[in-house]
């Protein structure tokens, strides 16, 4: 398990994604519901900078990006938890296996099973 640090040491990989970068539950996520929302550089570098979150696929390609590639405060910044619970099970197959792994270890209402 690389992706989620040096499982010796019990310390994070600076290149892995670990449930440091999480928030603590996610109610902390009120990122914005409607509107649009333009996304930093440091988030979205190339490409499709700006959001329409009543949009469905625009939604999801922002929520991708910020799961990649942000941090505990861009999470509660961009993300909403109800809107990220909706729409996990697509969005759950946008992203790498450690992303994912890490979300649902983290949160267990994110995994298939819980939906059911």
């Amino acid at each position: 398990m690389a992706e989620h640090g040096d499982e010796r040491s019990g310390t994070p990989s600076q290149w892995g994604y670990g449930a440091e970068r999480l928030p603590t539950t996610l109610d902390e996520l009120v990122g914005p519901t409607s509107g649009q929302v333009e996304l930093p550089l440091h988030l979205a570098w190339s490409g499709l900078r700006v959001f329409d979150i009543g949009d469905v696929k625009l939604l999801l390609g922002m929520y991708r990006i910020v799961l990649n590639n942000g941090s505990r405060y861009d999470f509660v910044q961009y993300l909403d938890g109800e809107l990220l619970v909706r729409h996990w099970p697509i969005l759950r197959k946008m992203l790498g296996r450690g992303v994912r792994r890490t979300w649902e270890e983290a949160f267990p209402e994110l995994l298939p099973s819980a939906a059911a």
